[in-house]
């Protein structure tokens, strides 16, 4: 159950950047809190409620995506059961291919609690990977 919901929500969220499809996986209370967003992002601090998280995820879609392609092979996930079976860890990191030809990575961690076969908090623990060119060596 717990890949399941995972990969319908990487689906939703970051292949087809679909923030209503990713609320519906919500309870109505649910919270996304990404603790690590700047002030000024548009997740940034607690979205509590679909409606909530339906806006913040627009606001932040309506951003381009990051500067690169999504490199699958050298992206991955691994996922961590707990002993409370409501709560899971994804840890994940995704690869992109610059238009310069660089490859950079950006990991995070996030951590699951489900109600009902919906999430009811998602701790979503990431930085933006740079969008400048890399610093000089």
């Amino acid at each position: 159950m717990h890949q399941e919901i995972f990969e319908r929500y990487v689906y939703a969220g970051a292949v087809t950047r679909d923030p209503d499809a990713v609320a519906e996986m919500f309870t109505e209370d649910g919270v996304y809190d990404a603790p690590l967003a700047p002030e000024g992002h548009p997740l940034h601090g607690r979205l509590v409620g679909r409606e909530a998280i339906r806006s913040g995820l627009r606001r932040y879609h309506r951003q381009p995506a990051h500067r690169g392609t999504v490199h699958p092979e050298g992206s991955g996930y691994l996922l961590h059961d707990t002993s409370d079976p409501d709560v899971f860890i994804a840890e994940v990191d995704v690869a992109f291919d610059g238009a310069d030809g660089r490859r950079t990575t950006m990991s995070l961690v996030q951590i699951f609690r489900l109600r009902a076969g919906r999430i009811a908090v998602l701790r979503d623990y990431f930085t933006e990977p740079p969008s400048g060119p890399p610093p000089a060596a």
